[in-house]
């Protein structure tokens, strides 16, 4: 399944819209008496995007790639072993999300 542009495009002005949101309740609903905001939870919110987007972008790379590669196994069976490589190469992607995330709450 194809994304057509309009979707991605829909998609992406969302999370900039729950982007600012959530920096700008932050701060708007800080209320310390001093000058200072605690942005300790930020982190968290950043390796959600990080996970969610690592995931977003391999699972539609997989899709694409497993559409393509089961029509090809299908004609020549014996590039299985390069086409479950691709397929690897493109989970890596989601488990580089995973420890960047990790990486930031830590």
């Amino acid at each position: 399944m194809l994304l057509n542009k309009r979707m991605v495009f829909r998609t992406l002005l969302i999370l900039c819209i729950m982007g600012i949101i959530t920096f700008t309740a932050t701060t708007v609903f800080a209320q310390e008496d001093n000058d200072t905001i605690d942005t300790s939870g930020l982190k968290y919110i950043g390796a959600g995007i990080a996970v969610g987007l690592a995931g977003l972008g391999a699972s539609i790379g997989i899709g694409m790639a497993f559409s393509v590669i089961t029509t090809a196994i299908t004609e020549n069976p014996e590039i299985f072993g390069k086409a479950f490589l691709f397929i690897v190469l493109i989970e890596a992607v989601a488990i580089y999300g995973l420890l960047v995330a990790i990486l930031l709450v830590l």
